[in-house]
C-alpha cells in the first residue's frame, strides 16, 4: 500500500504558554512575618509599661520609707534632748577659800543652807567651812549623775544636776526634701527634788535680794524649771544607716 505522507508546512508549532509560578508561599511567608511583628509590638509596650509602673511604684514607696514619721521622730528629739548637759550645780565641802573656781561668798552657798543641803560657817573674810548634812547626803544620794571629787588636801567638789529637759509632743513634721525634715516639738524642764528648791519663782529663792536672784539664775543652776513648755524646731537629717541626726551644713 502506498505511505500516507502528512504535508509539510511552512508554519512552526507555535510554543505552549507556561503559567507563571505561585507566589503564594513567599505571601504566606510575608504574612507570618507581619503578624510575629505585630505580635512582637505590643509585647514591647506592655514590657515598657509594666517598666514604668514599677518604677512608679518603686519612687512612691521609697519616697514613703524617706518621710520622717513621728515615731522615729520622738526617738530623735529624745535622744538630742537627753545629749544636752542638765542644768547643774557645783558646790564644795570642807575649807573653801575663794578662787577662779570657788567663790564662797556668792548666794549659792546660802541658797544651799537653806536647802537644808549643807552647814556653813565663816572663816575669814573670803572663806568657809561647808559640811555637808545627813539630809544632804541622803538626798544626793537619790539624784543620777552627781558627781563627787575628793582632793586629797582641799576640799571635796560636787557637781550635781538639778534638772533634764524632757520631751512634751512632736508638733509637726515637714519634709524639707528627701532625708531632710524640720521637726517641731515642745519639751520642758523636769527638774528633780534639789532642783525644786532652785525653782526661781519658788519662796527659798524668793527671800534672796534681786542682785542675788539674778547671779542666782546666771551662774548657780536657778531657773524656772516650772514654767511652761518651750517650743524649738529642729532641722535633722536621715543616715546612710536609716537613723535621723540633727543637720549639720
Amino acid at each position: 500500500m502506498p505511505t500516507v505522507i502528512e504535508p509539510r508546512t511552512n508554519k512552526e508549532s507555535k510554543p505552549q504558554l507556561v503559567p507563571p509560578a505561585s507566589n503564594e508561599p513567599e505571601l504566606f511567608a510575608a504574612e507570618i512575618a507581619m503578624e510575629k511583628n505585630s505580635n512582637f509590638f505590643p509585647l514591647i509596650l506592655i514590657a515598657g509599661l509594666v517598666l514604668v509602673v514599677g518604677g512608679t511604684i518603686y519612687y512612691f514607696v521609697k519616697s514613703a520609707r524617706d518621710v520622717l514619721t513621728i515615731p522615729v521622730a520622738t526617738t530623735t528629739v529624745n535622744q538630742v534632748l537627753k545629749s544636752q548637759a542638765p542644768a547643774t550645780i557645783r558646790f564644795s565641802t570642807g575649807n573653801v577659800t575663794s578662787s577662779v573656781n570657788e567663790k564662797p561668798q556668792d548666794p549659792h552657798y546660802k541658797l544651799l543652807a537653806k536647802a537644808g543641803i549643807v552647814t556653813t560657817k565663816a572663816k575669814g573674810a573670803t572663806a568657809l567651812t561647808v559640811t555637808l548634812t545627813d539630809a544632804g547626803a541622803k538626798l544626793l544620794g537619790t539624784i543620777d549623775g552627781v558627781q563627787k571629787t575628793r582632793n586629797p588636801d582641799g576640799p571635796t567638789t560636787y557637781l550635781v544636776p538639778l534638772a533634764v529637759r524632757t520631751l512634751v509632743s512632736v508638733d509637726k513634721i515637714t519634709m524639707i526634701k528627701p532625708h531632710l525634715a524640720q521637726v517641731d516639738y515642745t519639751w520642758k524642764w523636769t527638774p528633780n527634788r534639789l532642783g525644786n528648791q532652785f525653782e526661781a519663782s519658788g519662796s527659798l529663792v524668793k527671800s534672796f535680794s534681786t542682785w542675788d536672784r539674778a547671779t542666782l539664775i546666771k551662774t548657780y543652776g536657778v531657773d524656772f524649771y516650772n514654767a511652761g513648755p518651750t517650743k524649738v524646731s529642729l532641722v535633722v537629717a536621715e543616715a546612710d544607716n536609716g537613723t535621723w541626726k540633727p543637720y549639720v551644713e
